[in-house]
C-alpha cells in the first residue's frame, strides 16, 4: 500500500473509513429495504455480543423486541421514503438472549446511490434510558412527596383553625378543655412533620454531629417502649421486647440518635400493624476488641411490603405506595432519616418483609465499652413547670413581625414581670433603641422590611456602648444548616428555635439577665399541705400566675366531680364495671390537678378494676372512700377559691 503523507491524502485515500466504521464504537447495519442484513462491523460484538459478520444474510427484524416490532416496521418504512433519518429508538436482541435500547440515524442509499438500502448508524442507549427512567421515577416520588406533605400539614392546621373557631364560642370548661387539648394534639403532629424535614436536611447537610456519652441499653429500650404501650393496647396488639444479657451493659455513643432509630421503626411497625404482635429484640452481635457491636432486631405481623418495593423503602419521599399514604398518612422520610443515622454510627440496616405476612428491620451499631462512672443521670420525670421566679424590672425589646408569636411571648415576659417593648420588625427596633434604653433584646430573623440579622449588624457597628453591647438572643423558625453559626457571626448572643416552651426562654434569659435579681412570684394561696387533701402546687405551676384560669379549673372540679362520682355508683348498681373504670379515667386529670395525692392510687384502682372486670366487689367501697375524699377537697377548695 502506498504511503500515506499527508492528512489530505489520508481523507483523499479513504484510509479513515476503517478508523470511523471498522473501529468505531457505534455500530453500522447496511440493510435492503425488506430488512435483509448486508453488512455490519465488528463494533455487534462488544456491544450486543454477536460475533464479527456473524449476522450479515439474516432479517434484521427478527432481531427487534416483539412486542415493539410493529412500530418499529412502521418507522423503518417511512425512513425509507426519506433521504436521512434520526433518532429512531428500538430494543436489539443480544447473544445472550436479553434486549438493548439502541438508536438509529439513516442514510438512504436510494436517494444517494440509487440502491434500495439504508445505512443504520446505531447507538447504545441503555444507559441514557435507565437515567430517564430513574429521573422520571425520582420526579413521581417527589410530587408524590409534596401532595403528601401538602395533606399532613394541612389536616392538623385545619384542626387548629377549626378548634379556634370552635374555643371562642365554648360555654363549658369541659368543652374549653377538649378544644385545647385537640389544638395541642394538632401541634404535636406538625411538629413531627416538620421535624422530620428539619432532621433530613441536618443529616444530608452534614451538620450532625454525634455525642459519645455513656447509657445503658435497658433503660433506653423500656423508655421507648412504654411510649407506644397504650397505643398498641389501644389497638389490640402486643408489643414485647428482649434484651441479650451480654448487651445489657454500659455503653458509650449517642442515646438520643439511637431512640430516635427506636421510634420511627417502632412508630412504623405500630401503624402497619393490625393484628398479632410486634417484637423487639437487643442481642449481641459480636465483640472486637472494646468495641461491642448490638444487633436490633423490630419485627410485626403487620401489612408487610410487595417485594418489587422493598429494595425503594430506604429512599427520601417514598412508600410502599400511594394507597399507604392515603390509609396511613406520614411522609415518607422516616425510614431515610433512620438509614442515614444508622450508617452515621458506621452501622448497617437491611429489611426483609413478606406482604401480608410482616416486616423485620435489622440494624447493627458498633459502641464502645463503658463504665458505670460514664452513665449519664437522666433527667427527673417530673412535668415541666414554668418557674416561678420574676425578672421585675428588666427591660425587654421583643422583636417579632408574626402577631400570634409576638402575643405569645408577650404574656410569658409579662407573667415574668419584665417591661415589654414590641417592634414588628429591624427598623422600628432601630429607633426604639435609639430613644429607650433595655436590658436584653429578643431578635425574630425572618421579618420585612430589615431582618433580624441585619438588625444584629446596625446595633453592633452602628449605636455606640453600652447599647451597642445588648445581649441579643434570636428567635427563629428556621433550623436549618448551620443558622446558629450564622446567629453568632453577626454578632448575637445566643440562638433559641420556634416553637419554644416558657422553660427555654427562661433559661437564655437567665444567662444574660444576671445582674437582675431574681425575684419571687407571689402566691399567696399556696398553703401549707402536710393536713390537708389538696395541694395546689401543681395547679399553680400550670395556671401560671393566672388567677382566673385557677379560679375557673377549681370552679370545675366542684362542679363537675359529684356528678361524676353519682354516675360512678349508678354503674354500679347495674354492675357496669367498665363503665365505673371509664368515669374513673375521665376523673384522674382533675385529681392531679387538684393536687389529692392520696386518691391517686385509688381512682386508679377504680379504673383498673373496672375496664379490666378484675376484683369488682371493691370496687363499691373504693368508691365510696373517693366520695369522702372529695367532700373534704370541696370544703378545702372553697377556702383557696375565697383567697383567690
Amino acid at each position: 500500500m502506498e504511503a500515506i503523507k499527508s492528512l489530505a491524502d489520508y481523507v483523499n485515500k479513504g484510509a479513515f473509513y476503517k478508523a470511523v466504521v471498522e473501529d468505531g464504537s457505534d455500530i453500522i447495519f447496511i440493510v435492503d429495504y425488506n430488512g435483509n442484513i448486508l453488512y455490519h462491523n465488528p463494533s455487534v460484538e462488544e456491544t450486543l455480543g454477536h460475533a464479527p459478520f456473524s449476522l450479515i444474510g439474516k432479517i434484521f427484524f427478527d432481531f427487534v423486541e416483539p412486542e415493539t416490532l410493529r412500530n418499529f416496521k412502521a418507522e423503518f418504512e417511512k425512513s425509507t421514503t426519506k433521504p436521512y433519518d434520526e433518532s429512531i429508538e428500538f430494543r436489539f436482541l443480544c447473544k445472550d438472549g436479553s434486549y438493548k435500547y439502541l438508536e438509529f440515524n439513516s442514510i438512504n442509499l436510494k436517494h444517494k446511490e440509487g440502491f434500495e438500502g439504508l445505512i443504520l448508524d446505531c447507538r447504545d442507549i441503555t444507559q441514557r434510558k435507565k437515567d430517564a427512567e430513574e429521573l422520571l421515577r425520582a420526579q413521581k416520588a417527589k410530587e408524590q412527596f409534596l401532595a403528601n406533605m401538602s395533606h399532613e400539614i394541612r389536616t392538623p392546621i385545619n384542626g387548629i383553625a377549626g378548634m379556634v373557631n370552635l374555643l371562642t364560642e365554648a360555654t363549658s370548661e369541659e368543652d374549653r378543655v377538649s378544644y385545647l387539648n385537640a389544638i395541642k394534639n394538632s401541634t404535636e403532629n406538625l411538629k413531627v412533620i416538620i421535624n422530620d424535614i428539619l432532621d433530613l436536611s441536618v443529616i444530608e447537610s452534614g451538620k450532625l454531629k454525634l455525642e459519645k456519652i455513656g447509657f445503658n441499653i435497658k433503660y433506653q429500650l423500656s423508655a421507648v417502649i412504654d411510649t407506644f404501650q397504650f397505643q398498641c393496647k389501644e389497638k389490640g396488639i402486643e408489643l414485647k421486647y428482649s434484651i441479650d444479657p451480654n448487651a445489657d451493659t454500659v455503653l458509650l455513643g449517642d442515646p438520643v440518635r439511637l431512640n430516635q432509630i427506636l421510634i420511627n421503626l417502632i412508630s412504623n411497625a405500630v401503624k402497619f400493624t393490625h393484628i398479632g404482635e410486634i417484637n423487639v429484640k437487643v442481642e449481641l452481635d459480636r465483640k472486637e476488641d472494646k468495641t461491642h457491636y448490638i444487633r436490633f432486631t423490630v419485627s410485626d405481623t403487620g401489612v408487610g411490603v410487595p417485594k418489587e418495593k422493598v429494595n425503594h423503602i430506604f429512599e427520601s419521599f417514598t412508600q410502599a405506595d400511594e394507597s399507604v399514604t392515603r390509609r396511613y398518612g406520614g411522609t415518607g422520610l422516616g425510614l431515610s432519616i433512620v438509614k442515614q443515622l444508622v450508617e452515621l454510627q458506621n452501622g448497617t440496616i437491611e429489611v426483609r418483609s413478606m406482604e401480608s405476612k410482616g416486616t423485620k428491620f435489622v440494624f447493627v451499631i458498633p459502641y464502645e465499652s463503658g463504665q458505670i462512672k460514664d452513665l449519664v443521670q437522666p433527667q427527673s420525670s417530673k412535668a415541666k413547670t414554668t418557674p416561678r421566679y420574676s425578672f421585675k424590672g428588666l427591660k425587654v425589646l421583643l422583636v417579632e413581625d408574626n402577631d400570634i408569636n409576638r402575643l405569645y411571648a408577650l404574656n410569658i415576659l409579662k407573667k415574668w414581670q419584665c417591661e415589654v417593648d414590641g417592634a414588628e420588625n429591624g427598623y422600628i427596633a432601630l429607633e426604639r433603641l435609639r430613644t429607650n434604653d433595655y436590658d436584653i433584646i429578643l431578635m425574630d430573623i425572618q421579618m420585612p422590611v430589615m431582618d433580624g440579622y441585619e438588625a444584629t449588624k446596625n446595633i453592633r457597628r452602628g449605636l455606640k456602648p453600652p447599647k451597642s453591647y445588648i445581649p441579643i438572643i434570636a428567635l427563629t423558625a428556621n433550623a436549618i444548616k448551620g443558622d446558629n453559626e450564622k446567629c453568632m457571626e453577626v454578632g448575637m448572643n445566643d440562638y433559641l428555635s420556634k416553637p419554644f416552651q416558657p422553660e427555654d426562654l427562661y433559661k437564655v434569659i437567665t444567662k444574660f439577665a444576671k445582674e437582675k435579681p431574681l425575684q419571687p412570684i407571689e402566691n399567696e394561696y399556696i398553703e401549707a399541705t402536710h393536713d390537708k387533701v389538696t395541694d395546689l402546687t401543681y395547679l399553680t405551676n400550670v395556671c401560671d400566675g393566672d388567677k382566673v384560669f385557677m379560679r375557673d379549673m377549681i370552679e370545675t372540679f366542684i362542679t363537675n366531680t359529684p356528678s361524676a362520682i353519682n354516675e360512678m355508683q349508678k354503674q354500679i348498681s347495674k354492675m357496669a364495671w367498665n363503665k365505673v373504670g371509664d368515669v374513673a379515667h375521665k376523673l384522674k386529670p382533675s385529681i392531679t390537678f387538684m393536687g389529692i395525692e392520696s386518691l391517686k392510687p385509688i381512682i386508679k384502682k377504680i379504673e383498673d378494676n373496672g375496664r379490666e372486670n378484675y376484683e369488682t366487689d371493691e370496687i363499691p367501697a373504693l368508691v365510696n372512700t373517693l366520695s369522702s375524699k372529695c367532700q373534704l377537697a370541696f370544703k378545702e377548695l372553697q377556702k383557696a377559691l375565697n383567697n383567690l
